[in-house]
């Protein structure tokens, strides 16, 4: 499974990342869905959800970290390059995958219950 998700953040980025570090975050990401999972499932039982949902995931890591910034601006006079953190991006990508999840996932947060009374 990782290799597919690896793969997957390859064929999505724009960037070229560190293999290892890649390899890692596509370890945890694959573990924090795993943990997700309502008890019972598996990332297996998930089809094509579970590895597209993680690289959504890895990439938003990437792009927290730094490691895939996006040009926003770029001036040929007096070369100027800037480069966005991708926060938003990230926390898009977050949304997204946790969206496509859902249906896989139990139950988290806060809930009200009917109280006699």
């Amino acid at each position: 499974m990782i290799q597919e998700i690896m793969s997957l953040v390859r064929a999505m980025g724009s960037g070229s990342w560190d293999e290892t570090l890649l390899e890692k975050l596509c370890q945890a990401v694959q573990a924090e869905l795993e943990g997700r999972l309502r008890p019972g499932l598996t990332a297996q039982d998930c089809g094509g959800a579970f590895p597209v949902a993680a690289a959504w995931l890895v990439l938003g890591a990437l792009y927290d970290s730094g490691g895939a910034g996006q040009v926003e601006s770029f001036t040929a006079g007096e070369l100027t390059v800037r480069t966005g953190g991708g926060s938003s991006h990230s926390a898009q990508l977050r949304e997204q995958a946790l969206r496509l999840m859902a249906p896989y996932c139990a139950e988290e947060g806060f809930a009200f219950r009917g109280v006699p009374g």
